[in-house]
């Protein structure tokens, strides 16, 4: 690469005169070959909801390639990464059923005056016990929780029109 026309606009220009089926992206990459550089694309900074992703998914789910994503974000963000900590902490609190560590993750939450988290954590304060026996008790509502939304989607379908026996009758036979 010591001679010769090195700019890449030219050599296009040349190449598709010469009806060479060649794209403006083939000759940059090659010429940056020879030049001994990768191509001239810098690679586009992960999105907000890739790094979401990435902060909020368990971290042995993550592939190499996230991984190493994560630690180039978390190293140019100190507060991002700081907050990390705190979502895995959180996250780890339901996973082993230790809802009683949760005034302590608060209190840390809170001594790190992160907006976001701040608010989150002090919102929980709202109701502890009812957060605590979430995070603590192996119990879910999701069964009822079903049996709720088959009820107001068979209102819904009815649009009002049918007594209390017709709705009885509709909700027994499906």
């Amino acid at each position: 690469m010591t001679s010769g026309c090195t700019s890449v606009t030219r050599l296009h220009s040349e190449l598709v005169a010469e009806h060479a089926p060649v794209t403006y992206g083939m000759v940059r990459a090659h010429i940056a070959t020879l030049r001994g550089t990768t191509s001239g694309v810098p690679t586009r900074p992960p999105t907000v909801r890739q790094v979401t992703g990435w902060l909020t998914r368990h971290p042995m789910t993550l592939t190499e390639e996230d991984r190493a994503g994560l630690k180039d974000v978390l190293t140019r963000c100190p507060e991002l990464d700081k907050a990390a900590g705190h979502v895995r902490d959180f996250g780890e609190i339901p996973t082993d059923r230790r809802g009683s560590t949760l005034p302590t993750w608060i209190d840390a939450v809170d001594a790190s005056r992160l907006p976001g988290l701040t608010g989150f954590a002090l919102h929980l304060l709202r109701d502890p016990d009812a957060v605590t026996a979430r995070l603590t008790l192996d119990w879910s509502s999701g069964s009822i929780e079903g049996a709720v939304d088959r009820i107001r989607k068979i209102k819904r379908q009815l649009d009002g029109r049918a007594g209390s026996h017709l709705l009885r009758k509709m909700i027994l036979l499906q």
